[in-house]
C-alpha cells in the first residue's frame, strides 16, 4: 500500500497532500504496534520514493510539507517521538539528493550529474541500502565510460567488487544487476568484475593498481580454483603491466584548487572547495576555460585568498582557481631508493594532501637580497578521499596553514634542487637515449651565476656574523644549509660528465663555458664547506652499459648468454649445467654429412667452381693461421681435460672458420689451440674433473672481421669427413648424446679418413650453395 499512497501524496495539489501525508504515519503507528518498529515501512518508501522522484514526480514544496506534518504527529507519540524525528529528517535528506540529481540529469554537464549521483549512493551506503547502492553505483560508472574517465570506471566497480566475497554463496539478485555478468555464486560475480577493472586500469595506464588486483586473482587461480590456463594468461598480462610502468612515458596531471562562492551555485557546490584532477597535458588556463565553459555567469577571481563574506553572501557566482602541488606519500615498500620511473607514479596518484605556497614579507625590504625576509605561507588541503577515485575531484574536507621562515625555505629549496639534479642523473644513467636538453638548463641554471644567481644569495643573507647573532637558535639550520650546498657537487659533477659525453658539437663551447664555471664553483665549494663523494648507488652505474648495447655469445651447454665485453674476464666458477657435462665441455662430434643432391648438381652446373673455391681456399686458411698464431700451446703433448665451443648468436662480419677448428683447453696452463677434431679422435668423454677458474682474452692483433696482416705461418690442419646430420646447434643439449661418467656411449661409426693434403695446399671448402645451409659452428641458419 505505501506505494500507490506515495503517488498520491506526490500530485501537485497542496490540500491533498495536507489530507494524505498524516497516512503515513499512521502506518509507522500500525507496524510499530505489531511489531516494536517500522522497518518494513521504511524500507518500501525510500525505495519507492527513488523511483517516484527520478520519474518527475515531487518538488521543494512535497519536502517541506512531508517535513512539517509528520514531525508533528511524530512528537506528540510517546514511543515515536525519537525514532519517528530520525526517519523524517533521513527521508528529507534524500529527497534533497534525488531533488538534485533530478535537476541535472537531463544537463549536458556531466560532470555535475556524477557529483549528484555520488551525493546519492553515498547516501544510500550510509544508511545500508545495499540495492539502491549498487543502481547508482553503475549510473556512475556509465557516465564515467562516455567521457573515457576508464580510471575512475574502474574504480567505481571496485567498490561493488567490495561488497562480494571469494566463496561459494550464492548471488543475491540485487548484486547482478548487470546482464553482462553471467554468475550464480559471488566468487564467479568477483572473477568477472575484477577482469573488467583490470582491463579498465590497462586503459587507464593505472598498471600498478591493476597488478595489485591481479594479484589478488592469481591467488585464487591458483591455490581455489585451479584454473591453471586463466592463470597463464593473467600472468602474461602483469608482466606486461610491468614492462609498461618502466619503459612507458605517462603524462603527469595538474592538479587544481577550486571553490564555488556565492549563492548562485546549486547546494551541492555552493560554499565549497574541491581538488581536481587535470586532463593529460591540460593547462590551468584551458582547465579555466572549460570550467568557465560550464558557469557562463560566473566570474573568475583574481586572488587566491579565502573571499569575505560579502563575496560569500552574495547572489551571483564566483569562481576561484588555482594550482596546487600533491603531496608525495610513498608506500612503505619503497623504504630504499628505486627507479624514477617507478617513484614518479606516486607523485601524481594516491595523493590525499595538496598544497599551495604563497609568499609573503615581513620586515624591511632589502633590495640587495630578498631571500633575507621572504617568507612563505603554505596551505595543506586534505580531500576526502584519494585521487583518482571514483571522480576526477574530491570535496576538500580539511585546510591548514603554516609559515616557513626565509632560512628554512632556503633548506627545503636547496634539498629539492638536489633531489631533482640526482633524479635527472638517474634517469640518463637507465636510458642513455634520453635528450639532453633538460640536462642542460638545469645544471646551467645552477652552476653559472650569472642565470640564477647561485647559491650566492644564501651566503649573504645566512652566513653572516649578524644573522647569527639575531637568530642563535638557527645554528643547526645554518649547518644543514652548508651540508646541502657541499653535496650539490658531486651531483653537478656526475650531471657535467653525462653532458659532456652526450653533448653535439655544435653545442661544444657551451659546454666548455659551463665545465669552467663548475670548475671555479667546485673550488670554493671545497674550500668553504668540505669535500662529499657521490653515492654509491649512482657512482655504481656509473660504468654500466646499455642492454641494446650487449653482444652476446652462448655456449653450447648453457643458456646464458656471454657478453663479449666480459670475454676477458670469463671465469669457470659457476656449477656445470649437467652431471658429465663439466660446464663446458666438449663432448665428441659425431660425422655429418652436409651435401645434398641439389648442391651437388649446382656444382655441376658452375663453370666458375674451381675459381670460387681456389679464393675462399685462401681466405679461409688465413683464418686457420691467425687462430693458429695466437693460440698455439707450448706443449702440444700434453693431455687435454677439457674443451670449450663457443658459437656465435650473431652473424659475423667475416667468413665462417673451418668447421674442424675447435678451441680446446689445455692442460694446467689453460691456453688455447685450434687443432683437427677427428670424429674418432675421443672414444669417450672427458672425465669430470673439478672446475678450476678460467680466464682468456681476445689479442689487439685477432681481428673479429678476419683482417690481418699475419704471414702464413703453418699448414692448415684437413677438413673432417661430412656426415648427414642436418643441425648440430643444440648438440649439447640432447641427452642422448651426452656422456655420463660412469658408462660412456658408444663410439660413433668410424668413417676413412681421406687422405693427407699436401703441404701448403689448404683443404678444399665446401661448395657455395644458394639453399639454406646449416652451420655446424653456431647452429644458425644462414
Amino acid at each position: 500500500m505505501v506505494g500507490p499512497i506515495l503517488e498520491m501524496t506526490l500530485i501537485p495539489e497542496t490540500e491533498l497532500r495536507k489530507a494524505t501525508i498524516p497516512i503515513f504515519f499512521d502506518m509507522m503507528q500500525c507496524e510499530f504496534h505489531s511489531t516494536r518498529s517500522f522497518q518494513m515501512f521504511e524500507n518500501e518508501i525510500i525505495t519507492k520514493l527513488d523511483h517516484e522522484v527520478e520519474g518527475g514526480r515531487g518538488d521543494e514544496q512535497y519536502k517541506v510539507l512531508f517535513d512539517k506534518i509528520l514531525l508533528e504527529h511524530c512528537r506528540k507519540h510517546k514511543y515515536l517521538a525519537k525514532t519517528g524525528e530520525t526517519f523524517v529528517k533521513l527521508v528529507v535528506r534524500l529527497m534533497e539528493r534525488l531533488l538534485d540529481y533530478r535537476t541535472i540529469m537531463h544537463d549536458e554537464n556531466k560532470e555535475n550529474r556524477m557529483s549528484c549521483t555520488v551525493n546519492v549512493l553515498n547516501f544510500y551506503k550510509e544508511i545500508e541500502r545495499e540495492e539502491m547502492y549498487i543502481r547508482y553505483l553503475y549510473k556512475l560508472c556509465d557516465l564515467h565510460k562516455e567521457c573515457d574517465n576508464y580510471t575512475e570506471a574502474a574504480y567505481t566497480l571496485l567498490l561493488h567488487a567490495k561488497l562480494l566475497k571469494w566463496s561459494e554463496d550464492v548471488c543475491a539478485a540485487h548484486l547482478t544487476q548487470r546482464d553482462g555478468f553471467q554468475a550464480t555464486t559471488q566468487g564467479q560475480l568477483k572473477e568477472q568484475l575484477y577482469q573488467e577493472i583490470i582491463h579498465y586500469f590497462d586503459k587507464g595506464k593505472m598498471w600498478e593498481e591493476a597488478i595489485a588486483l591481479g594479484k589478488e586473482l592469481a591467488e585464487q587461480y591458483e591455490t581455489e580454483m585451479f584454473d591453471y590456463e586463466q592463470l597463464s594468461e593473467l600472468l602474461k598480462k602483469q608482466a606486461q603491466f610491468y614492462e609498461n610502468i618502466v619503459k612507458v612515458i605517462r603524462p603527469k596531471p595538474d592538479y587544481f584548487a577550486v571553490g564555488y562562492y556565492g549563492q548562485g551555485f546549486p547546494s551541492f557546490l555552493r560554499g565549497k572547495v574541491f581538488i581536481y584532477r587535470g586532463k593529460e597535458y591540460e593547462r590551468r588556463e584551458d582547465f579555466e576555460a572549460r570550467l568557465l565553459t560550464q558557469f557562463p555567469n560566473a566570474e573568475k577571481m583574481k586572488t587566491t585568498s579565502p573571499p569575505g563574506d560579502d563575496i560569500k553572501s552574495s547572489p551571483g557566482q564566483y569562481i576561484q582557481c588555482f594550482t596546487v602541488k600533491p603531496k608525495l606519500d610513498l608506500p612503505p615498500k619503497f623504504h630504499r631508493p628505486v627507479s624514477e620511473q617507478i617513484v614518479s607514479f606516486y607523485r601524481v596518484n594516491e595523493v590525499q594532501r595538496f598544497e599551495y605556497s604563497r609568499p609573503i614579507r615581513k620586515g624591511e625590504k632589502n633590495p640587495d637580497n630578498e631571500f633575507a625576509n621572504m617568507w612563505i605561507e603554505r596551505t595543506i588541503y586534505t580531500t576526502a578521499y584519494k585521487l583518482p577515485g571514483i571522480l576526477r575531484w574530491f570535496e576538500v574536507k580539511s585546510v591548514f596553514m603554516v609559515e616557513i621562515s626565509p632560512l628554512e625555505n632556503a633548506i627545503e629549496t636547496m634539498q629539492l634542487t638536489n633531489d631533482k639534479i640526482s633524479s635527472m642523473v638517474q634517469q640518463h644513467l637507465d636510458d642513455p637515449g634520453l635528450p639532453i636538453n633538460p640536462l642542460s638548463m638545469l645544471l646551467n641554471g645552477i652552476v653559472d651565476p650569472a642565470v640564477m644567481g647561485g647559491f650566492a644569495n644564501y651566503e649573504k643573507a645566512f652566513f653572516t656574523d649578524r644573522y647569527l647573532q639575531e637568530h642563535p637558535e638557527a645554528h643547526g639550520q645554518i649547518e644543514k644549509l652548508k651540508d646541502l650546498i657541499a653535496w650539490q657537487i658531486p651531483f653537478l659533477a656526475e650531471g657535467i660528465r653525462i653532458h659532456g659525453d652526450k653533448v653535439t658539437e655544435a653545442l661544444r663551447p657551451f659546454h666548455e663555458r659551463m665545465e669552467a664555471c663548475f670548475k671555479q664553483l667546485k673550488e670554493k665549494v671545497e674550500k668553504q664547506y668540505g669535500v662529499r663523494t657521490m653515492p654509491s648507488g649512482l657512482d655504481d652505474r656509473r660504468g654500466s652499459r646499455p642492454r641494446s648495447m650487449v653482444r652476446s655469445f652462448t655456449m653450447p651447454s648453457s643458456s646464458r648468454p656471454l657478453s663479449v665485453a666480459s670475454v676477458s674476464s670469463l671465469s669457470s666458477d659457476s656449477t656445470p649445467s649437467r652431471p658429465g657435462s663439466d660446464g663446458f665441455a666438449l663432448e665428441p662430434l659425431l660425422p655429418k654429412k652436409m651435401h645434398s643432391r641439389s648442391q651437388d648438381k649446382l656444382d655441376k652446373d658452375d663453370p666458375d667452381k674451381e675459381k670460387k673455391d681456389k679464393k675462399k681456399e685462401k681466405r679461409n686458411s688465413k683464418h686457420q693461421e691467425i687462430f693458429d698464431k695466437e693460440f698455439k700451446p707450448a706443449d702440444s703433448s700434453l693431455q687435454q681435460s677439457e674443451a670449450v665451443i663457443l658459437s656465435e648468436t650473431i652473424s659475423p662480419l667475416r667468413p665462417q672458420r673451418p668447421k674442424s677448428q675447435v678451441i680446446n683447453v689445455i692442460g694446467s696452463e689453460r691456453r688455447f689451440s685450434v687443432s683437427p677434431t677427428s670424429p674418432s679422435s675421443q672414444q669417450t668423454p672427458p672425465p669430470v674433473t673439478p672446475r678450476a677458474k678460467l680466464s682468456f682474452s681476445i689479442q689487439p692483433s685477432l681481428e673479429l672481421n678476419g683482417m690481418t696482416g699475419m704471414d702464413v705461418a703453418d699448414v692448415p690442419p684437413p677438413l673432417p669427413l661430412k656426415g648427414n646430420m642436418a643441425d648440430y646447434g643444440n648438440l649439447m643439449e640432447n641427452q642422448d648424446l651426452i656422456g655420463s661418467p660412469t658408462s660412456p656411449p658408444p663410439p660413433p661409426p668410424q668413417r676413412q679418413q681421406p687422405p693427407p693434403l699436401p703441404s701448403k695446399t689448404p683443404p678444399p671448402p665446401p661448395p657455395k650453395t644458394t639453399r639454406k645451409q646449416t652451420s655446424v659452428d653456431s647452429g644458425i641458419v644462414q
